[in-house]
This record gives structure tokens, C-alpha cells and sequence, in this order.
């Protein structure tokens, strides 16, 4: 598997970040990667879900786990991304857990969980990514939420960083590095146009930003205007000069 870390990147990169990654989202994801492909040499970080929704496991999708491994022998980096993917916690009690469990997402599921039940999930994906001998250096929560307990648990794991929208985290200590990221809410037509307007904004103040995170979702490639959005974004930033990176690849030459 090609080593990116061998070559530093540029200083300007850009990082090209594929959320909620499963075999029922990858027809979603095909066309668009298969484009960006015929653009050149350009890594992308794939954010996989063991088991999304508790109804999607990798370990029955021998074909996707195969299509994930060609994307390895590319350079392409895979990432830890939840378990289960939807907020399976008690029901919310206050009007914060409310916002942020019903109204902002359903899916942040580990925005509530203890250190234990944080552990075991972390722990048991963790393994499936070594059943398939895939390397894993980073974790990210859906929706970037984790609770005080998750945060616990990532600091006795094996890995290298976990992220936020704007930041990634050297584990265990935590230790923050800026990154900002752009992403849309392309859910219903008044999201995807506020959405268009807040990130060519963000693109405009991080002209000479070391690095921007491009965050796509499965529900970004179903309509046009937020697909010819990333491949536009893409393609300008390339032009810029920017180095296209995983998150691996960018942070072992921080």
C-alpha cells in the first residue's frame, strides 16, 4: 500500500472526507468517486460504519469489503466512524438532549454514551477492522458528538486522532490542531441553499488556511446542486495548488 506520509505535504492540502460509508450508502458514493478518480491521484479518507443502523454489517458484504480494499491498494485511508451509526441511547430528559438528539441529529450515537458501553463499541470495531487487516489510525464520532465518557475511552485505545468540525485531536492527550471543514445539510431544498451560500463564504476566508476538509455525505450525491458543488469545490482547490491528502497522511507531517 503506498505510504503517503513518505513525501511532506505541500503547504497547502486539501483533505477529501467520505462520511457514513456502507454498503447501502456506496451507490450513493459510486459515480462521484469514480469522477474524482478520473481527475488523477486523489487519496480520500473513508469514514466506515461497522454495522450502520444495525441493519447494514460490513462483515456480510464481501463485495464492498473488496471494493474498500481496492481503495486501500490505492492510498485511500479508512476511519472508525461510530458502530451503529444512530443514537440508540436512553430518550432525552432535558431540552438540550432534546435539541441535540431529535431536532439536530438521530444519529450521534455516542454523544450520551458512558465510558464502558464508549469502550466496548470503540473496542469491537476496532477488531472488525483487524479481521479484515485494514490499518486504523482514527476514530469519528456521527455527527462529531462524544460524551466526556467516549473522550475517556478513545485515551486507552491505539489510535492516532479523532476530529470535530473544525479540528482534528492528537490521542490520547487530546491535543488540537486546526482544520476547518466545509459541509452541507443537503436534506431539503432551503438546507442545500443555505448550505451553498455558508460554504463559498468559508472557502473565500480560508484562502491561505494550511488545510480545508472537504465533509461529503451520501445524501450530498442525490441531488445535483450539492454534487456539482464538491466537484467543483474539488477541482478549484486543485487548481489553487492545493495537495490532496487523507487525514493520516496530512497530520504525520504536522
Amino acid at each position: 500500500m503506498p505510504e503517503h506520509s513518505a513525501s511532506p505535504p505541500s503547504p497547502q492540502s486539501l483533505l477529501l472526507v467520505l462520511h457514513d460509508v456502507a454498503p447501502h450508502t456506496w451507490p450513493d458514493y459510486q459515480a462521484f468517486v469514480e469522477a474524482v478518480d478520473a481527475l488523477g491521484e486523489i487519496p480520500m479518507t473513508w469514514l466506515v460504519v461497522p454495522d450502520f443502523h444495525k441493519r447494514d454489517p460490513l462483515a456480510a458484504a464481501t463485495g464492498f469489503r473488496q471494493m474498500l480494499e481496492r481503495r486501500l491498494q490505492r492510498g485511500d485511508e479508512l476511519v472508525l466512524h461510530g458502530f451503529y451509526h444512530i443514537d440508540d441511547s436512553p430518550p432525552p430528559r432535558s431540552v438540550r438532549d432534546y435539541f441535540m438528539r431529535r431536532i439536530y441529529t438521530h444519529e450521534g450515537e455516542f454523544y450520551r454514551l458512558d465510558q464502558a458501553t464508549a469502550l466496548q463499541r470503540l473496542e469491537e470495531g476496532i477488531a472488525l477492522f483487524r479481521r479484515f487487516d485494514w490499518p486504523l489510525a482514527g476514530f469519528v464520532a456521527p455527527a462529531w458528538l462524544m460524551s466526556p465518557g467516549t473522550r475517556q475511552a478513545l485515551k486507552t485505545l491505539p489510535l492516532q486522532y479523532t476530529s470535530d468540525p473544525q479540528h482534528f485531536y492528537r490521542l490520547p492527550d487530546f491535543t488540537p490542531i486546526a482544520a476547518p471543514g466545509l459541509v452541507w445539510s443537503a436534506r431539503s431544498h432551503w438546507r442545500r441553499s443555505v448550505s451553498k451560500v455558508v460554504c463559498e463564504l468559508q472557502v473565500s476566508r480560508l484562502h491561505s488556511a494550511p488545510v480545508i476538509r472537504l465533509g461529503l455525505h451520501p445524501v450530498d450525491m442525490r441531488h445535483s446542486a450539492s454534487r456539482h458543488y464538491w466537484m467543483h469545490t474539488l477541482q478549484a482547490l486543485l487548481r489553487q495548488g492545493r495537495t490532496p491528502l487523507t487525514k493520516s497522511a496530512w497530520l504525520a507531517g504536522r
